[in-house]
């Protein structure tokens, strides 16, 4: 709940006394506090506090004095001494208005009395009717101080510790961005303009900065170069989790969208950053569109909106990627994330399904404050706060979380730094993490030339059959990066127009975890003739011939590969391990085989293209002594005979 300000403007619009005049009062005294207000509301602040000054060495009895008192230190966000002044106000006056204990609480919200503030909206709900003008932002309050009082008793474990040097510097950081490995962070700087900034009243301008890690050190951090540094300002950024994608923020730039801050994305090839983009219509529109956070399937994006159609000021929208720069018309999240009030800074974690996002609508610490939801079959669940000290009574900003839920990144302008706003991480109280993500991270390349290869890989969960990322290799050096929640069973395929396609199944719970990611270089082959590819990802039940559903989506991307080279012809060969008879061994693996052809007939492929046998024992290609062995010699594999 944002708390403050607005209260005290709402009184100097009104000129109204929160405390009362009688005709004992000092006519002179009167005329110095009308006067202060009057000041006060011109922001001349030195011109009021000396009419407060002389109203005081007449009468320091009098009320309104230190009302007006606490009003300039509203104004100035020093809470604690605005308290100060406003509890002497409500102990002096004679009559105090309803209003001054309310103001009094926001202002003690904000200061962290929450004891106090919590008496005093409950002051002023004994002295308002049920119908009064801020009952409900009282109410709220109570809440807040409710909610507050048991989180300081519950705190969180909280150790932040500075970036360092090589992050920080005396300007203004901010908004950190993490790949999934942690290889590199990309942030927000506010520096100082200078002779390309291209606003003509700025005197600071928005740019992204860089350090990657090495040998577990952030290296001195570098500007990224045109074309994403501009003479625009750069911010509210976000980059994919293999490093590929840069989504972020530009203002007052009269492009497509025509918002005062529009959606734009850029792509890594090799090294080089490509000339952004505006996401254009549906997303940007001519309203505010703002941080926007990817999600690890490469595909669904979640963003800020103050477009029509929310529940607030602010609120989180969600589109999808369906091709490279081709958008969905965005979806609001829903009443159970947006609020009346000002949702923010939404992040998707790695695991695709647990949102981190501020809001000054749900319950918390005052401010804006840090929650998070998950993400299920019937929808988001409640918003949790992060709870003390993670947030506080100020203004919390924005989180990052790593993929292994472990680490937090955030930015802070706390005592220490190395001036202004510096990045800072902590490890994350095990109570609030996220489901723990691991990643497949390797290279991508010709078997006989070891040229890289720009190759489309998908991670499909067999479990449900859906795809859980969608990405691609580099073109320039063939690295690749995919996330995975641990703890699932993982179809890997790899497919480029030029090379039968690659798979291979994986347990991640089994062999890897989020400390232990997996690594992968992995070598295409080009269809030669009598060239022999094993499908590792083709099931049968024990002793069975009938396709396993798991087979599908393999056997799919044979077809898929057969469709687009259409001269070629395979053989299928189906194989078994050496227990049972070599008769029936050749049998079942004959029938095996058939069912995989019969399969490919099904999804459009010519008949007189596929030829199936059985090869029972004969060709094992590791040792039948072992459970192992024997699993790699139980398989199905295509056959180049022809083009």
């Amino acid at each position: 709940m944002k708390i403050g300000k607005f209260v005290s403007i709402f009184v100097f619009l009104f000129g109204i006394s929160l405390c009362g005049y009688s005709q004992e009062e000092n006519p002179k005294v009167v005329d110095l506090c009308k006067k202060a207000k009057h000041e006060l509301n011109s922001r001349n602040f030195d011109k009021a506090a000396k009419y407060l000054e002389k109203a005081l060495k007449i009468d320091s009895t009098f009320a309104d004095i230190y009302v007006i008192q606490g009003d300039m230190y509203n104004f100035s966000l020093k809470s604690e001494q605005s308290v100060q002044c406003y509890n002497k106000a409500i102990q002096l006056a004679k009559d105090p208005k309803p209003l001054l204990f309310f103001i009094t609480a926001e202002e003690e919200v904000r200061a962290s009395l929450y004891e106090d503030a919590l008496k005093h909206y409950n002051d002023y709900l004994d002295r308002i009717p049920e119908n009064g003008v801020l009952i409900k932002e009282a109410y709220r309050g109570i809440a807040t101080c409710e909610f507050a009082i048991e989180a300081i008793k519950h705190p969180i474990a909280f150790n932040p510790v500075n970036m360092g040097p090589n992050v920080n510097s005396d300007y203004d950081e901010y908004l950190p961005a993490v790949t999934a490995d942690e290889s590199e962070i990309i942030f927000t700087v506010l520096r100082p303009r200078d002779k390309n900034t291209v606003c003509a009243f700025c005197i600071s301008e928005e740019d992204f900065y860089a350090s990657v890690k090495e040998n577990g050190e952030w290296q001195p951090r570098y500007k990224l170069e045109y074309p994403i540094n501009t003479g625009y300002n750069e911010g509210a950024q976000c980059v994919s989790q293999d490093g590929k994608y840069l989504l972020y923020t530009i203002c007052d730039v009269a492009e497509v969208g025509g918002g005062s801050c529009d959606l734009y994305w850029s792509k890594r090839i090799g090294n080089r950053w490509s000339r952004p983009r505006n996401f254009g219509s549906p997303v940007n529109t001519k309203f505010w569109e703002s941080q926007p956070s990817i999600a690890p399937n490469g595909k669904t994006i979640y963003f800020v909106s103050g477009r029509p159609g929310g529940y607030g000021k602010m609120d989180i929208w969600k589109t999808e990627m369906l091709e490279e720069g081709v958008f969905t018309v965005p979806e609001n999240l829903g009443p159970t994330i947006n609020t009346d009030g000002d949702e923010s800074a939404p992040f998707i974690h790695a695991d695709g399904k647990t949102l981190y996002f501020v809001s000054d609508g749900h319950v918390g610490m005052g401010g804006r404050d840090i929650f998070y939801s998950t993400l299920t079959d019937t929808g988001w669940t409640k918003p949790v706060n992060l709870g003390y000290p993670i947030n506080s009574s100020a203004d919390e900003i924005n989180l990052l979380i790593n993929a292994a839920g472990t680490t937090a990144y955030f930015s802070s302008d706390k005592d220490g730094g190395y001036g202004g706003q510096d990045l800072y991480y902590f490890t994350l109280d095990e109570s609030i993490r996220p489901t723990p993500v691991t990643y497949i991270k390797g290279k991508i390349f010709d078997e006989v030339t070891h040229q890289p290869l720009k190759a489309n890989i998908e991670l499909i969960d067999l479990t449900n059959n859906q795809v859980i990322t969608s990405t691609a290799s580099d073109p320039v050096s063939g690295e690749f990066l995919a996330c995975i929640v641990t703890g699932t069973n993982v179809l890997m395929n790899i497919s480029h127009p030029y090379y039968p396609f690659y798979s291979e199944n994986f347990q991640i719970e089994k062999n890897y975890t989020e400390l232990e990611p997996y690594h992968k270089d992995i070598a295409l082959r080009r269809p030669e003739l009598g060239e022999t590819f094993v499908l590792r990802n083709v099931f049968f039940d024990f002793d069975q011939s009938t396709l396993k559903s798991e087979s599908f989506i393999e056997l799919d991307k044979l077809a898929d590969y057969l469709k687009e080279n259409g001269t070629i012809r395979i053989e299928l060969g189906g194989h078994t391990d050496n227990q049972g008879s070599a008769e029936y061994n050749e049998k079942l693996s004959l029938e095996r085989a058939k069912s995989v052809h019969n399969y490919l007939i099904s999804k459009g492929i010519d008949k007189e293209r596929i030829n199936y046998k059985g090869y029972g024992e004969s060709q094992p290609i590791a040792t039948n002594e072992t459970e192992e062995g024997r699993a790699l010699n139980r398989r199905t594999e295509f056959k180049i005979i022809g083009y």
